[in-house]
């Protein structure tokens, strides 16, 4: 294979810890943090942080005013609360944009001071915000959540993000940019290959010259993840690829060795442990695994409530705990406990 001569050429370091700053001038390879953080953790699991104010508990509902900014400051609380929570039992976190984006300026930066709490307190954080554009739109959108905006340069980046979920509808031109950026700021990106969704096969499973688009899509993302591969093995660029189709789930990874998958669709989307299986490797590593309202609403479940009444929090964690469980029974992720 013939390495890609747009991407940033450098050598990485080895896996490293929650320590270890880019702030002190260190770059290393996300795929190679992201590892690190699962086998400290001995797991798999990713929480997706998708607030919905109509579901948050009522003691934080109740602390807010009911307009945009008060809405905005509950999502916040609510997310640090959860962050505190999950901190020191999973790898990641990923945030849903949309969820905050839409209540304006004061959801977006409470989206900000939550990525940036996670960060500091050693999650790997995810920002899925899908984005996708050409030439210098996507260098903007790049440097804004990869890297470093122009501008002074001792603010920092703009967004405490470890990697953001792309689309590649538009092809290379717009792979490329974030590529970029990913390799030179020890980013990742992770790339919609074959999503969770019901409708995923309108467009996905068309079959052009004689395979599916989405094989066409994993096809171009093994060539284009191999210069930003790590220490570890895999490779800083990513595919998202869904539980909800444990067929194409097992086809795509046994087609996309050193690409680690994020699989949605467990849980609330119908999908199992057994579904997740086929997108591990043997040694349980190559893939994580997102949950969102089976573990942020776990409190409205009746045998959670009646367990633990109004302490949503030991709800959450006691729901984080079962899917750990399930993944280690029913998959190679057992493994990563030793």
């Amino acid at each position: 294979m013939q390495p890609n001569p747009w991407l940033y050429s450098r050598e990485f370091p080895g896996p490293v810890n929650a320590a270890c700053q880019e702030s002190e001038g260190i770059v290393t390879n996300a795929a190679d943090r992201l590892i690190s953080r699962i086998r400290a953790r001995g797991n798999a699991v990713v929480v997706g942080i998708d607030p919905r104010p109509a579901q948050l508990p009522a003691e934080i509902r109740d602390r807010f005013a009911k307009d945009r900014a008060g809405i905005a400051g509950a999502i916040r609380a609510f997310g640090s609360e959860l962050i505190d929570v999950v901190a020191g039992l999973v790898p990641a976190v990923k945030f849903q944009s949309a969820f905050f984006e839409e209540f304006g300026p004061e959801g977006v930066l409470a989206l900000h001071e939550n990525a940036a709490e996670a960060k500091r307190r050693g999650l790997f954080v995810i920002i899925d915000g899908k984005r996708n554009d050409i030439g210098s739109t996507a260098e903007a959108y790049a440097r804004g959540y990869l890297g470093q905006p122009p501008g002074n340069e001792s603010e920092g980046p703009a967004w405490e993000a470890d990697a953001l979920t792309i689309n590649p509808y538009l092809g290379s031109d717009g792979i490329v940019p974030f590529a970029k950026v990913a390799a030179e700021r020890g980013r990742g990106l992770f790339v919609l290959v074959r999503t969770s969704n019901p409708s995923a096969g309108d467009f996905q499973d068309l079959i052009a010259e004689g395979k599916p688009v989405y094989r066409h899509v994993a096809d171009r993302l093994v060539e284009w993840a191999e210069p930003l591969r790590g220490e570890s093995g895999y490779s800083a660029l990513g595919a998202v690829v869904g539980a909800t189709y444990p067929q194409q789930l097992a086809e795509l990874r046994a087609a996309m060795p050193g690409v680690i998958f994020l699989i949605p669709g467990y849980g609330a989307q119908g999908g199992t442990a057994a579904d997740v299986a086929a997108g591990c490797n043997a040694d349980g590593l190559g893939a994580v695994v997102n949950c969102s309202r089976g573990i942020l609403f776990a409190f409205e479940r009746p045998d959670l409530r009646e367990r633990f009444g109004n302490d949503w929090r030991g709800a959450v964690a006691a729901a984080v705990g079962e899917m750990v469980e399930d993944l280690a029974a029913h998959t190679p992720m057992g493994k990563l406990r030793a």
